[in-house]
C-alpha cells in the first residue's frame, strides 16, 4: 500500500487503534492535517487517523443508480391549512459534498417534503424556491424578496409561511421581516416562522426534521400574530440539546449564541413566546404566560397587505468600541458616504471618548470625529456589545456626555442586530430615527428585562 486514497473515493480501511484493529468503510474526505485520513462513515459521522495507523485500505464498490430517484411525498388532506415553505437555503437544505467534505446548500424544496412525510399530516404544504444561499450571503435586497414572497403566499390564501434559512444570520433576517410587516403599526395576515438547522439533514444528529415539523405546525395552527409582541416573524429552533421540544422566539429578541449546538438560538432580554413539543400523541403547544396575556389583549392591528421595503443601497457602518477603535477608522468609512453609524458600546453603551489622565489623545480625537458626525446630521447609534441588558447612558457621566453630543440608543434593550436592522429600516422609510428608536414599534423592546 502506498499513499492515501483521494477525497471522494469510497474505501474499506483497516486501522490500528489502542483497542486493537478496526475496519471502517466510507467516503474519503479532505484530510484536516497532513498524513492523515478522514473517512465519512455511512452513519454520517467522520473518523480521522494518522497515516501510520493504517494497516491497509482498498477501494470499496459503489452501487451505481441507473435511474433518477422517485419522489414519493404523500398528498395532504384538502381540509388542512395551507402553508407555504419559502426556501432560501442553509444547512436545513444541505448535503455533504463528499468529494470536498464541504456542506453544500443544494436540496430542492420538493426533496424536503419527500424526506419528511409527516408534514402531510400537518398542512397542505407547497414550496417556493427563491434561492439556495448560505445565510452569510444574504443582503437587504434578499429581505425584500422574502417579504414579497410572504405577502404573495398570504394573497394566495395560505394560513401561514415558513422560511427555511441558514442559521448564521437568521435572527437578522427575522428582524428585517418583522419590521417590514409590522413596523408601521400593522401585523402580518398570518404567522411567519423562520426555521433552520445546526446539523445538515444527512447527519445522524440533525435537528432539521424536528425544527421543520414544529415550524410548519406553528404556521398552520399557531396564534395569529399580534404585531405588538414581537411576533410578526418568529424563529423556531431546538430549545435544548435534546430532542422533542422547540422554542418559538420573537424574531426581534433572539440571537444565535453558539456556533454548533442545536440550542444555539436563545432569547435576549426576554423569554421564548412559546414551546412546541413533539410527543407520541402529536404536537403540544404552550404559550408563555406573557405571550398568552398579550394574545388575550390583542389590540387588533390592521393586516399588512404590502410589506415595506429596505433601500438596498443604504450603507450602515458598524464599529466595536474598545482599545482598537480610532478616529481615523470612522473618518475613513464615513468618507464612503454611509447613511448611518452603529457602534457596539461597552457596558451600558459607552465609548472611549475621555482622556482623564492626558495620556490617550486617541480618545479625544474619537470624540471630535463623532462630534463632526453630529454636526453633519449623520446618525450614530450605540448598541450593547454585552448582548443582554439595556443601553442606559444616564447612569454615568460618560453616557450623559454621549447623550448631550446627540448619540442615539439610550434606553434600547433589543439585540444589537435588531437595532441595526431597525436603523436601516427607519432610514429606508425616511423616518425620524431619533423618535423611532425611542418608540416600541412592533415589540422590539421588552417592557421587562428577564434574567
Amino acid at each position: 500500500m502506498e499513499g492515501l486514497p483521494a477525497p471522494g473515493e469510497r474505501v474499506t480501511a483497516t486501522i490500528t487503534t489502542l483497542n486493537g484493529e478496526v475496519t471502517h468503510e466510507g467516503l474519503v474526505l479532505p484530510s484536516p492535517a497532513p498524513r492523515h485520513i478522514s473517512i465519512k462513515l455511512d452513519n454520517g459521522y467522520n473518523v480521522n487517523y494518522p497515516q501510520e495507523s493504517i494497516v491497509s485500505w482498498e477501494h470499496a464498490s459503489v452501487q451505481q443508480s441507473t435511474s433518477t430517484p422517485t419522489l414519493n411525498a404523500p398528498v395532504a388532506s384538502k381540509d388542512l391549512p395551507r402553508v407555504r415553505l419559502i426556501h432560501t437555503g442553509g444547512t436545513i437544505a444541505s448535503k455533504v459534498d463528499y468529494a470536498t467534505g464541504a456542506v453544500d446548500a443544494r436540496f430542492e424544496p420538493e426533496e424536503l417534503l419527500d424526506a419528511i412525510p409527516e408534514l402531510a399530516s400537518i398542512a397542505q404544504l407547497d414550496a417556493l424556491k427563491i434561492g439556495n444561499m448560505f445565510s452569510d450571503d444574504i443582503r437587504p435586497q434578499h429581505w425584500n424578496l422574502i417579504a414579497e414572497a410572504c405577502a404573495a403566499a398570504f394573497a394566495d390564501g395560505c394560513r401561514g409561511v415558513v422560511i427555511s434559512h441558514g442559521t448564521d444570520t437568521m435572527h437578522i433576517t427575522a428582524s428585517a421581516i418583522g419590521f417590514a410587516f409590522a413596523g408601521k403599526g400593522e401585523t402580518p395576515p398570518g404567522p411567519i416562522a423562520m426555521v433552520g438547522s445546526q446539523r445538515s439533514s444527512d447527519r445522524g444528529s440533525s435537528d432539521a426534521t424536528e425544527n421543520l415539523l414544529a415550524a410548519v405546525h406553528w404556521a398552520a395552527y399557531g396564534p395569529e400574530p399580534t404585531g405588538d409582541a414581537g411576533d410578526a416573524c418568529t424563529v423556531v429552533m431546538h430549545d435544548s440539546q435534546s430532542d422533542g421540544t422547540m422554542a418559538v422566539h420573537s424574531g426581534f429578541a433572539v440571537r444565535k449564541m453558539h456556533s454548533s449546538r442545536r440550542d444555539a438560538f436563545q432569547a435576549v432580554n426576554g423569554q421564548p413566546l412559546a414551546h412546541i413539543s413533539i410527543t407520541s400523541n402529536g404536537f403540544e403547544t404552550k404559550l408563555s404566560p406573557a405571550y398568552q396575556q398579550m394574545q388575550e389583549h390583542n389590540p387588533g392591528r390592521p393586516k399588512t397587505q404590502r410589506p415595506t421595503k429596505y433601500e438596498a443601497g443604504q450603507r450602515i457602518a458598524q464599529f466595536l468600541a474598545g482599545p482598537w477603535l480610532h478616529a481615523e477608522h470612522i473618518e475613513a468609512v464615513i468618507s464612503t458616504g454611509v447613511q448611518g453609524v452603529v457602534i457596539h458600546g461597552t457596558g451600558l453603551g459607552h465609548l472611549p471618548i475621555d482622556d482623564p489622565q492626558k495620556d490617550a489623545p486617541e480618545n479625544t480625537q474619537l470624540w471630535r470625529v463623532l462630534t463632526r458626525c453630529m454636526n453633519r446630521e449623520l446618525p450614530v447609534v450605540v448598541v450593547n456589545q454585552c448582548i443582554n441588558g439595556p443601553v442606559d447612558m444616564n447612569v454615568y457621566s460618560k453616557g450623559r456626555k454621549q447623550i448631550d453630543m446627540g448619540i442615539l440608543g439610550h434606553g434600547i434593550n433589543s439585540t444589537p442586530e435588531a437595532i441595526t436592522v431597525k436603523t436601516h429600516w427607519c432610514l429606508s422609510q425616511g423616518m425620524d430615527l431619533k423618535k423611532a428608536l425611542a418608540n416600541n414599534l412592533c415589540g422590539e423592546h421588552s417592557d421587562n428585562l428577564f434574567e
